[in-house]
């Protein structure tokens, strides 16, 4: 599976971002707790949900501090 661009995260809306950041989220406690109970097939997915959870939380701050920075300007 090829990581996902940080191009496509920009074009979600605010509400599609914070759903896939509380998906990721749990993917990684899924594979958390996969792996204390011995259980885990694919350690990869770790890195790749990292870096997805990274990309999602750049765009979302982003976008917090243009609209604030706006939001003083004015």
């Amino acid at each position: 599976m090829a990581l996902p661009a940080i191009a496509d995260v920009r074009k979600l809306t605010d509400g599609d971002i914070t759903e896939q950041i509380d998906a990721t989220r749990r993917e990684l406690f899924d594979l958390r707790f996969q792996q204390a109970t011995r259980r885990l097939e694919h350690p990869h997915r770790f890195k790749e949900a990292r870096i997805k959870l990274a990309h999602l939380l750049t765009v979302r701050n982003e976008r917090q501090a243009s609209a604030a920075q706006a939001v003083s300007a004015t």
